[in-house]
Order: C-alpha cells, then sequence, then structure tokens
C-alpha cells in the first residue's frame, strides 16, 4: 500500500506520518516514511536520523534532591514507605518539559499521611509535568516531608557521582534523552529500470516531545553539524610529507559560494541559521529559547517582540541590529 502512493513520485524527496498514537502519557510512537530515495541513500539517513534522535536532542530532568534531615541515600525514614533511595529513583523517572536553559530550583513540602505525586512538586511557570500521577512517595504518618529540588536541561545522559554528600544534596542520574527508542528499516522496490527505497523511521518518545517534534528537532541539530563545512574558509590547506609541501585543490562548489557570499540578498533567509552571525553566546541563547533558529525568524520579529524575551535587554537588540548590519547588509533603524 505505501509502496504505491510514494511510486509514482520521482522528482522530490516526501515525508509521510503514517501512524501516530499515544500509548500513555508516558509514551507516544510515530511511524514515518521517507521517499523516493536511490539505492544506499536510506541507510545513511537512517543511521544518522536514529544517532541525531537518541543523542543529539534536549531534555529536562531532576538532576539533585536535598533534604537536610536525610542521614544517608540508604538510609529509611519512620512514617514514609519508601526508602530515600527508592525515593530518588522515584524521582529520576518524572518526566518533564520545558524551554529552560541552566539550573533552576523546585520543591515538595507535604504532609502526612498522603500519597505523594508529581503533581505536589512546585515547580518553576517554564516547566511543565508531563504525568501529575507519578508515584514519589507513601507517607503513612503525621510527618513533613519538605526536599528542594534542581532541575536542569541537557542531552544524553548524566552519571551521579560517587561521593558522599556531606549538606543533604543527593545528586541523581539524569536521563536527559526524550525519545524513548528509535528504529529505521528499509523497502527497496523497482521503480522502471532503477532501484529506489522507501525510508521507513519510527519513534518512541516519554511524552516530553511527540515523535513528529522529535523528529524536527533531531533533522535541525543535525543539519547545524554540517553548517560549518557549507561556510568553511576559503583557504588552500597545506600538507607537508617528507618536507615536500603539496596543496590540495579546492572543491568545486566553493566558487559558487563565492558568488554567493557577494551577493547576500540571493540567500534564502530560511537556511541562516542565527548562530552564522557570531552573536553573544547570551544574546544567542536567548533567542534560540523563544524558538528563533534562523535569519528570517529573527526579522519575523518587531523590536518590542525580541525586547519580551526574557533576560533580552537593549543591549542585546542593539548588538543583534549591529550583527544583521555587518554581516548580512541589512539596516534597521
Amino acid at each position: 500500500m505505501v509502496r504505491e502512493e510514494v511510486a509514482g513520485s520521482t522528482r522530490t524527496l516526501q515525508w509521510k506520518c503514517v501512524e501516530s498514537r499515544v500509548d500513555s502519557k508516558r509514551l507516544y510512537y510515530g511511524r514515518f516514511i521517507l521517499s523516493p530515495l536511490m539505492k544506499g541513500q536510506a541507510d545513511t539517513i537512517g543511521i544518522a536520523m536514529r544517532r541525531a534522535l537518541l543523542g543529539e536532542i534536549e531534555g529536562t530532568c531532576i538532576t539533585c534532591a536535598k533534604s537536610e534531615k536525610i542521614p544517608h541515600e540508604y538510609s529509611t525514614i519512620v512514617g514514609i514507605e519508601e526508602s530515600v533511595h527508592e525515593i530518588l529513583i522515584n524521582l529520576k523517572e518524572i518526566v518533564l518539559r520545558s524551554n529552560l536553559y541552566g539550573v533552576r530550583d523546585a520543591s515538595i513540602c507535604v504532609r502526612g499521611p498522603k500519597y505523594v505525586t508529581a503533581q505536589d512538586i512546585i515547580s518553576p511557570p517554564s516547566v511543565e509535568i508531563v504525568d501529575t500521577t507519578q508515584h514519589i512517595a507513601n507517607l503513612t504518618e503525621p510527618i513533613d516531608l519538605c526536599i528542594e529540588l534542581q532541575i536542569n536541561r541537557d542531552r544524553g545522559y548524566r552519571t551521579k557521582s560517587t561521593n558522599n554528600s556531606q549538606d543533604g544534596s543527593y545528586p541523581i542520574d539524569a536521563v536527559f534523552m526524550p525519545v524513548r527508542n528509535a528504529n529505521h528499516s528499509i523497502h527497496s522496490y523497482d521503480n522502471g529500470n532503477k532501484k529506489q527505497e522507501i525510508l521507513f523511521l519510527e519513534i518512541w518518545t516519554n511524552g516530553s516531545l511527540t515523535p513528529k517534534e522529535a523528529l524536527y528537532e533531531a533533522s535541525r541539530n543535525l543539519i547545524d553539524l554540517f553548517i560549518p563545512f557549507l561556510h568553511a574558509e576559503e583557504k588552500d590547506m597545506h600538507f607537508e610529507e617528507n618536507k615536500n609541501k603539496f596543496t590540495l585543490p579546492l572543491f568545486m562548489f566553493q566558487d559558487r559560494l563565492t558568488n554567493l557570499k557577494k551577493n547576500k540578498k540571493r540567500i534564502s533567509l530560511k537556511y541562516i541559521f542565527i548562530d552564522q552571525s557570531e552573536l553573544p553566546s547570551r544574546t544567542y541563547n536567548c533567542l534560540k529559547r523563544s524558538n528563533i533558529h534562523t535569519l528570517l525568524d529573527l526579522l519575523s520579529n518587531s523590536q518590542e517582540d525580541l525586547m519580551r524575551i526574557e533576560y533580552c535587554h537593549i543591549e542585546d537588540i542593539k548588538q543583534i541590529f549591529d550583527t544583521l548590519h555587518k554581516h548580512f547588509g541589512i539596516y534597521l533603524p
């Protein structure tokens, strides 16, 4: 059935979501196809996308818990059904969604008897708890449970240090990856005298992102990794071997890049990413937090819109305008 739908299209690549479902609040599934591809291309894209989905997408986790009343991680507290270690494991499983950068504070402060869930976490407005029913602890007696939490956003995973805490702080193993699993498969078929392929991508997420959002983020992050190669300095590369120097020829497409740079207006704004503009890291992070990734995104906002961005000041706006004028020949009063 899928082959019949895509076999007629041979001019441009097309993608489509062929299946999407929500198994639970913490398990989303999506299945996508990309076609038509030449022989070998599906495997190239599939391997790269799977690695980007699992390793390049950022997520938000609880990375540390602190309570002065807890003597050590493996202790038990009278009136709490779980041990401290079990509570830390339950906090590790909390699924969060946010666009924050840096460390944020949260807390739990409840009195028993009570069944403590993720809903009892007092978190910053920029952090959303995906499943508020996630279990944390069961207080069986009228005691107070107060825990300070640290929330961080990063990618990959981070293992806690083995050093014993001296101030009641306990690091938590953090799995920042919002994609739980990703698979790719390939279907080959004959289209006339040509062998063509269909790439199938399966994505499972933890609910903080939909599979479609994860596919977008992974694709954008993968493209960002190759941007430097497209804007490399046009210099001869010299190698020395046995004291004899020889020069590698320039790539053929660099002449084309030179012509494009001479007339920047011909470059599509949506293909120019803001990380190419040499903005200060703080200004760049402010823009990225507001989903401003390309020059087109930036120019779609007014000065008032930029001023509303959290931690973005008038000095940053001036720096942005100066950069647009210096690097892209765009003058904004």
